[in-house]
């Protein structure tokens, strides 16, 4: 009894010598030893606003798929959604098997800054307690390695997700799979290299650029992702050619949409995914900057649709909702390039612009035969130049942080264009001579559901 009272005495004691011999501090460098610090709760809300804002941008991917086959015809919905299903599972994983380290270099490649070559995402991290820390710390950014990544790649799906909607109802599913794999993992990264990956558009302008008198600037991509799109989807329209029956000796025909409640839809979601889109860009979750941004996306976006339906109105004698949701898109286009550097009242201008502009730009196309079903190339091709350029006209150097030029976000925003273009172009025509680019007269009349997929979106 006694031996047993000195063990129960005793067994307190050897616990807390075991404790304190184990409680040792983490290794300096580590994971562990950057949250047991004093920066690790504002970097875990950091990080989780990266993560929420990566899920609302791939939300923008349903929204989408809703526009995009809402403003198309019946018998061609469910070759649409297929497309858009594509479309995001090959852009992730292209993104992560090549153009994240494409984007991202760093620039130690010897081959300037234009270009770098890709590699795959690492696995590796945690074969190396060092490696850890120094890519899931604040040693990295203010989120981790994987948070960037991620909201990366749902960014990077997007370019093609918008040639999708210009191309709708006349390409063929195989030669756009393609194109699109390469458009989003080769193509896409090079010129997101060039600003966001620190290439020769970052700092381009400024002190050790051309000038002095200012740098490029592009906050969320109008023109890294937007006019990219829009420009990589007109050199395909120009090749693939209009919809059979919709210009006619007696002008233009209308093709209707099938389901205006569906692109409206999708137009909303789009609008709640550029919350992330915009506000993620931020980088971290200052209350102040996101804050704002979200300000200005949403008085963007406001700005634009109501530009449109006024527009709309005075051009077409009728009030016409398809334009009027694409000036949301517009105006939510328009404000991507300066949500953090333009006032709040500054992005009701940005966006009303963009939302006329955009109305003048659709049938600018038509006159001229450039059949874009959803008006893609206008919403983000011709908007996604405006917002870059009202980047320089609207833009404050305060909120920016740096000097502003126009001349500089000129030059960017047509550097970029024109790459999207011309490789576009080449891609497209190397495919229509290879294996075909459109589909046969009878196959777009009967429509790509039952041609392509064998059945049909709605059952009778």
């Amino acid at each position: 009894m006694r031996m047993l009272k000195k063990l129960m005495f005793l067994t307190p004691l050897l616990l807390t010598a075991t404790a304190i011999g184990q409680d040792e501090p983490p290794a300096e460098g580590t994971y562990e030893a950057f949250m047991a610090g004093s920066d690790a709760a504002m970097f875990t809300v950091n990080n989780l606003w990266i993560l929420i804002a990566a899920a609302l941008v791939f939300i923008m991917h349903l929204g989408f798929s809703c526009v995009e086959s809402g403003l198309c015809q019946k018998k061609n919905t469910v070759n649409i959604l297929f497309k858009n299903v594509f479309i995001v599972c090959i852009g992730a994983l292209g993104y992560m098997a090549y153009g994240f380290n494409g984007m991202y270099p760093g620039w130690e490649e010897p081959f300037g800054k234009f270009w770098a070559m890709g590699t795959p995402v690492t696995n590796s991290f945690y074969a190396d307690p060092l490696a850890v820390g120094e890519n899931m710390t604040g040693a990295y950014a203010d989120y981790t390695y994987w948070a960037d990544f991620i909201f990366q790649a749902m960014f990077a799906a997007t370019a093609a997700t918008i040639v999708s909607g210009a191309v709708a109802e006349r390409i063929k599913l195989p030669t756009f799979m393609i194109y699109a794999a390469i458009l989003v993992t080769f193509i896409y990264p090079i010129t997101g290299s060039w600003e966001w990956g620190g290439g020769w558009l970052n700092g381009f302008g400024g002190a050790e650029g051309v000038d002095d008198t200012g740098q490029f600037i592009d906050f969320a991509g109008s023109s890294l992702v937007h006019a990219f799109g829009g420009f990589a989807a007109l050199a395909a329209v120009i090749i693939l050619g209009p919809r059979l029956g919709k210009y006619t000796s007696e002008g233009v025909k209308p093709i209707l949409p099938h389901n205006l409640p569906l692109a409206a839809i999708g137009v909303f979601l789009l609008f709640l995914g550029w919350f992330g889109f915009n506000g993620g860009s931020v980088l971290s979750a200052d209350p102040q900057s996101v804050s704002r941004v979200f300000v200005t996306t949403g008085m963007a976006g406001f700005g634009g649709g109501l530009a449109a339906i006024f527009t709309s109105w005075i051009v077409l004698k009728k009030p016409d909702l398809s334009m009027s949701l694409n000036g949301m898109l517009a105006g939510l286009v328009g404000i991507t390039a300066g949500a953090g550097a333009i006032t709040p009242w500054g992005s009701v201008v940005v966006g009303a612009i963009a939302g006329a502009l955009v109305v003048v730009a659709v049938l600018f196309f038509d006159k001229i035969k450039i059949d874009d079903p959803v008006g893609a190339i206008s919403v983000h091709g011709v908007c996604g130049i405006w917002g870059t350029l009202a980047v320089a006209i609207f833009g404050k150097e305060e909120l920016a942080g740096e000097k502003i030029s126009f001349s500089a976000q000129l030059i960017g925003t047509l550097s970029i264009s024109a790459f999207a273009f011309i490789c576009s172009f080449i891609l497209f025509f190397i495919l229509k001579m290879v294996m075909g680019v459109r589909v046969d007269a009878q196959e777009e009349s009967e429509g790509l559901d039952v041609a392509e997929h064998g059945s049909p979106a709605y059952g009778e």
